[in-house]
């Protein structure tokens, strides 16, 4: 275990997972739909720890939905040979959530899970209906990727380089290149496991950060001039219409970060970023800079996350779901400040 840390018995929970893979033939690994870094890298890292710890085992990495691995994370080790759970015929013998713990969030892999003869579970959301045979949920973990790093190790006593790279991604992409109130002695300790098992700070920070299409530029100066701030500038919101999509060219999947750009505005506390996503649906990301649970208003609108990074998905336009949700941050922010 990393720096000899068991967390609360994580390494009996370690041993319940591997007694699972053990008996397996067949191995459907998946992570939730419309993956970002830290679904993608625990993935893949996951993936190739487990076909390189059992060759003789058969391991297929699935993506829950149509959606192709965005741009940005293309450059990820494996990231080629995942495939589509629709296009997956196979009845594996475990399935194996990653960065997820609703079987909701699947997608098209969901039915992949039921004709599965067992689940495990890898995951830092809160959870509050345990579905897996064997697994762990630590919300306190600031990545999926940091307990994948820590079960390789328990499991190999190493990390392979591109194990690693993967994890790194992982591990960057959730705490926002440890910017947010997430990042954790832990997350320091496994990302400097990771660097010395031969992961690059700076191709991540290259190929994530660093290599935006002209397109993408456009629309986030779109973005950035819809900011609008309410409650004394301690809310701030923008949005993308599906005619912005269309008239950047930048595909849905590779907006995620644009919630950041709303959380920079001075004096915020709550960010949100609203965009229309096919099917006549708004997806809406939630960002705190304080202690304030922003995860509650997610779960009110059917989606779910952490208190300082949440998300969730509603019927509608982006009038109609500013018009749900923003009543609910006020009365979030209201009700908080009134305790203080």
């Amino acid at each position: 275990m990393l720096c000899g840390l068991d967390h609360d018995g994580q390494s009996a929970s370690f041993d319940e997972i591997t007694h699972l893979l053990e008996g397996a033939r067949g191995v459907a690994v998946c992570a939730h739909t419309s993956p970002d870094g830290d679904a993608l890298g625990s993935e893949l890292a996951l993936v190739e720890l487990i076909a390189s710890r059992w060759p003789e085992k058969e391991v297929v990495g699935l993506l829950a939905d149509d959606d192709v691995v965005p741009r940005i994370y293309q450059f990820l080790p494996g990231a080629d040979r995942l495939v589509r759970a629709r296009d997956y015929e196979g009845a594996p013998d475990l399935f194996f959530c990653v960065d997820l713990s609703q079987p909701s969030r699947l997608a098209d892999a969901e039915a992949v899970l039921e004709r599965s003869a067992h689940s495990a579970v890898i995951d830092h959301h809160p959870s509050n209906e345990r579905f897996w045979d064997a697994g762990i949920v630590r919300p306190e973990a600031a990545a999926a990727g940091v307990i994948v790093a820590e079960y390789a190790l328990h499991l190999a006593g190493s990390l392979t380089q591109t194990m690693a790279q993967n994890l790194l991604c992982a591990l960057m992409t959730d705490t926002g290149r440890f910017q947010y109130q997430n990042a954790n002695g832990e997350a320091f300790r496994v990302a400097s496991a990771l660097v010395d098992a031969g992961a690059s700070p700076s191709e991540v920070a290259l190929n994530v950060y660093q290599s935006d299409r002209l397109g993408y530029l456009h629309l986030s100066a779109t973005v950035m001039g819809r900011i609008t701030t309410f409650e004394q500038g301690k809310i701030a919101y923008s949005y993308a219409t599906s005619a912005d999509f269309a008239a950047t060219g930048v595909p849905v999947a590779e907006c995620d970060g644009l919630v950041d750009l709303v959380r920079r505005v001075d004096g915020s506390e709550i960010a949100l970023f609203l965009k229309e996503v096919p099917g006549g649906k708004v997806r809406g990301n939630l960002r705190a800079k304080s202690d304030r649970d922003i995860s509650v208003v997610a779960r009110e609108m059917g989606g779910g996350g952490h208190p300082a990074a949440a998300g969730f998905t509603v019927e509608g336009d982006i009038d109609q779901a500013l018009s749900v949700v923003l009543p609910k941050l006020r009365a979030l922010y209201a009700q908080e400040e009134a305790a203080r």
